[in-house]
């Protein structure tokens, strides 16, 4: 198989690369890497810096042959939250122009939701405030001991409201509220008892480790399938098990069974060959 992890998937980016807030690239295979790139800045959000996540997240709605995507922060931090130096130039607009502001952060965590590829979030160093929201945006997270989170809006006077949705739907309403009401940081092993990430790995060079083997795990499902599956989930969460959910559930599979995917999928196992998405 391909090495599904190819040279440019590092955590520090070369210097072709640092006038650039965020760095997309991709493997031939299909593995999509989005790294925040402003280690100088503990990878912290300014408007510069969500225009190039949206950008990057939305190029990969229509990347068909991208079968995961994986989001770090360069030089050992995921994202410090918001930038200072924006901050305090907020501080000064009025309420329609930081409501104006706020939507294209609404906007960014959307486009990543919104990839039709399993996402993950790679989690070293601190994921704070809207960093948090990346990591509860995506479909799955992983980080490393030592890792810090934080929901720490409360204690500038403010509320996390633009990455809520996403929070409350990665670890519920009574541990969003409680995290939300105190500010307090936490570390990754509470994260994973909350549900906001899924592993907890020893250092950046198992967190690597790691994203190497799901890499490998994913080049082998189909990818229009992953994102049926992504619809599914959200679909059927909090649904009633009645006859109109029944009868949906029903007609999604019949489709996957009568769909170019499906059928190759069928044929494939049946003659004891690999897939026509699994590449060699």
């Amino acid at each position: 198989m391909t090495d599904p992890i190819a040279s440019p998937f590092v955590a520090d980016p070369g210097e072709a690369d640092l006038g650039r807030c965020v760095i997309l690239d991709a493997s031939p295979s299909g593995v999509a890497m989005v790294m925040i790139n402003r280690p100088q800045r503990k990878n912290a959000f300014d408007a510069q810096t969500i225009g190039e996540l949206t950008e990057a997240f939305e190029a990969l709605h229509g990347a068909d042959h991208i079968r995961v995507v994986f989001l770090r922060g360069a030089g050992g931090t995921f994202s410090a939250g918001a930038d200072l130096d924006w901050m305090a130039a907020a501080a000064d607009w009025s309420e329609d122009d930081n409501r104006a502001d706020a939507l294209g952060l609404a906007h960014m965590l959307k486009a990543l939701h919104d990839i039709p590829a399993l996402t993950v979030a790679l989690v070293e160093g601190a994921a704070f405030g809207g960093g948090a929201g990346l990591v509860a945006a995506c479909d799955t997270a992983i980080a490393v001991e030592g890792s810090r989170f934080s929901f720490s809006e409360v204690k500038l006077g403010l509320t996390p409201a633009t990455i809520s949705p996403y929070v409350v739907a990665a670890i519920g309403q009574r541990a969003a509220l409680r995290l939300f009401a105190t500010g307090r940081p936490f570390g990754p092993h509470e994260a994973l008892g909350y549900g906001l990430i899924e592993q907890v790995v020893h250092d950046a060079a198992a967190l690597t480790a790691i994203q190497e083997i799901l890499a490998t795990e994913m080049v082998a499902a189909a990818p229009g399938a992953v994102a049926d599956c992504k619809r599914l989930v959200r679909d059927v969460a909090g649904k009633a098990i009645d006859k109109a959910l029944m009868e949906e559930t029903a007609r999604r599979i019949a489709r996957r069974r009568v769909s170019e995917e499906g059928q190759e999928g069928v044929r494939a196992f049946l003659a004891k060959r690999k897939p026509s998405w699994a590449l060699d």
